[in-house]
C-alpha cells in the first residue's frame, strides 16, 4: 500500500514511518522546509517539501497513494507564527481529506486524542472537529484516540522523556499534581501506552477491513497515577525521587499569571485536561497489536538512560 503521512517527522509520526515500512508499506511523506534531515531518504519512498497550507505540496504527497496517515498535533500554540491548534488539527485534516478525495486515496486513519470534547480546550475541540469532518466524508476512517505514549523519542518530544527532564533528573523534588485540594484525592490517572504497540495497531488497521468506520481508545495494559509514572520514570534511571503534591488549580492559577512567558512550562489548558481522567481499556490496542502490550517499567524504559548521560 502506498500511504501518505502527515506529521511524519513528529515523535509518532517517526515510528509509525518505520513501523509502515518494515510492514512493506511504501510512504509518501510531507514535511516542513528544514526538517527534512528527520527521516532518511532510504526510508521512505517520496518525500515532498512544503505545508499543510500548500495545495500543489499536498497534491505531490498524495498522488498515486492509496491511504493517508494524519499524525499533526501540537503541544501548545504559537499564534504569531501562525501554529495553532486549528491550523494544525482541523484545518490540515480538512485539506488532507479533501486532497486524498481528489487522488483517490479512500483509506484514512487519524491519530486523534483520548477525551476529546466539546466544549473543551481549543486541542480538545479541534481534534473532535477533525473527527466529525472525517466522519462527514466520502473516506474509509478509522480514529485512534490514544492517551499518553511512551518510548525512544529518537530527539524528539516524548512524554517520559519530558518527566524525565523537567521533574525526575533535576536537584528539586518532583511535583506530584492532584485536583481538588487534598492530597491523595482527585488523582490524575493515565493509560500510557508503548509507541511500538501503538505502531503495530496502526499497520494492522490500514489492513483490515473491521478497523473502517471504528473509533478506538488506546491504552496501555495499566493505569498509573501521576507519582506513580515519576516513580517508575525515576527507577529507570536509578534515582529515587521526592514528590511533591500540588494541586491543578494553585498551577493554573501561576500559568494565568506567567504563561506568557516563554520558559514557563505548562498552559493552563494542559492544566484543564491533566485534571480530567486519559485511561483507556487495554483491550482495543492488545486486540489491533494481536499481542500483550508493554508495562511501563525500567525494561521499557531503558532509553531514558541515554537522556541521563547527556
Amino acid at each position: 500500500m502506498k500511504i501518505a503521512v502527515f506529521g511524519g517527522t513528529g515523535f509518532v509520526g517517526s515510528h509509525a514511518v518505520e513501523a509502515l515500512v518494515d510492514a512493506g508499506h511504501q510512504v509518501s511523506l510531507l514535511v516542513r522546509s528544514g526538517s527534512e534531515h528527520r527521516v532518511p531518504d532510504a526510508v521512505i519512498w517520496r518525500r515532498v517539501t512544503g505545508d499543510l497550507s500548500d495545495e500543489m505540496a499536498l497534491d505531490a504527497v498524495l498522488s498515486d497513494c492509496d491511504a493517508v496517515l494524519y499524525s499533526v498535533g501540537l503541544l501548545k500554540e504559537f499564534p504569531k507564527r501562525g501554529i495553532t491548534y486549528e491550523n494544525a488539527q482541523y484545518q490540515g485534516v480538512v485539506r488532507a481529506a479533501a486532497g486524498a478525495s481528489r487522488h483517490g486515496a479512500k483509506r484514512f486513519v487519524l491519530i486523534s486524542a483520548n477525551g476529546v470534547k466539546k466544549p473543551g480546550t481549543k486541542y480538545q475541540e479541534t481534534k473532535l472537529r477533525a473527527e466529525q469532518h472525517l466522519a462527514n466524508s466520502d473516506l474509509e476512517v478509522t480514529i485512534f484516540r490514544p492517551s499518553v505514549m511512551f518510548g525512544d523519542p529518537g530527539g524528539r518530544i516524548e512524554f517520559a522523556t519530558q518527566l524525565h527532564r523537567d521533574m525526575v533528573a533535576t536537584p528539586l523534588p518532583a511535583v506530584g499534581f492532584f485536583s481538588g485540594f487534598m492530597p491523595g484525592r482527585g488523582q490524575v490517572l493515565m493509560s500510557p501506552a508503548y509507541i511500538g504497540d501503538v505502531t503495530k495497531a496502526l499497520c494492522n488497521a490500514f489492513e483490515s477491513p473491521t478497523a473502517i468506520g471504528q473509533t478506538y481508545l488506546i491504552g496501555g495494559p495499566e493505569i498509573l497515577s501521576w507519582p506513580e509514572m515519576i516513580r517508575r520514570i525515576a527507577a529507570a534511571v536509578d534515582r529515587k525521587k521526592w514528590i511533591v503534591p500540588m494541586p491543578i488549580g494553585l498551577m493554573k492559577f501561576a500559568a494565568f499569571l506567567f504563561g506568557w512567558l516563554p520558559f514557563f512550562p505548562v498552559t493552563r489548558d494542559q492544566l484543564t485536561m491533566l485534571a480530567e481522567s486519559n485511561i483507556a481499556d487495554p483491550h482495543a490496542l492488545e486486540e489491533l497489536a494481536g499481542e500483550a502490550l508493554t508495562p511501563m517499567n525500567s525494561k521499557s524504559l531503558a532509553y531514558l538512560k541515554k537522556a541521563e548521560s547527556q
